[in-house]
């Protein structure tokens, strides 16, 4: 396999990767139609930082610890599970009605809002071992002959989480039109519940998980 094809075939199997649906696509959906873009491409770029994190274990060679050691699979498992299981019973019980943010000061606090949507990205990937399993089944089958293995893999990594950051932006810019719909206090409440359910569903999914 030469240089050219493997990117070609990278490009093609991560592109069909991103844009199956996740929880990464529900949270930047939602926090893009209910609290603007601006909070939406700070999710997304922290869910790019995880997936570049993961992809520099997985160059290093940490990555395969957590295939080797089921104790290490399973804490990262159940933490990442709880962790969404969390976000999204907080969403149930405490739903909003408003899109605006509390606070006097407008700026600091869409800079604070903007920065834990960032980390609620980051953490929702870092404690998904399923990405860090992924990065080491999927990564090594598309690095040729005669390239450095580490950098390489790191390579495809930061294609991928660029391939994501497209997603996430058009993603962002179809539901710039829905924000004014959707922002009635009602849908907003119902928004929020749908999502905290989904991210119950995505947390049990994957507690079941297996490597």
């Amino acid at each position: 396999m030469t240089i050219t094809q493997s990117l070609l075939t990278f490009l093609l199997a991560a592109g069909v990767l991103t844009i199956t649906p996740g929880v990464d696509t529900v949270m930047v959906l939602r926090t893009s139609t209910l609290e603007g873009p601006r909070h939406a491409a700070f999710a997304a770029l922290g869910i790019g930082l995880g997936c570049l994190l993961w992809g520099a274990a997985v160059a290093l060679g940490l990555g395969a610890l957590l295939a080797a050691s089921e104790l290490a699979f399973t804490l990262l498992k159940w933490a990442g599970a709880a962790y969404l299981v969390w976000l999204g019973v907080g969403l149930i019980r405490a739903p909003r009605s408003s899109l605006a943010l509390p606070g006097a000061d407008g700026t600091a606090t869409a800079r604070r809002g903007g920065m834990d949507w960032l980390r609620k990205g980051l953490f929702t990937n870092l404690l998904n071992p399923k990405v860090g399993v992924f990065y080491i089944t999927l990564l090594p089958q598309f690095v040729p002959g005669g390239v450095p293995v580490a950098g390489y893999t790191f390579l495809l990594a930061v294609i991928h989480v660029g391939l994501g950051l497209l997603w996430g932006l058009l993603l962002i810019g179809a539901s710039v039109p829905l924000s004014r719909t959707l922002s009635r206090p009602s849908v907003i409440k119902a928004m929020d519940r749908m999502t905290g359910f989904m991210f119950i569903a995505f947390g049990a999914r994957l507690a079941l998980a297996r490597r």
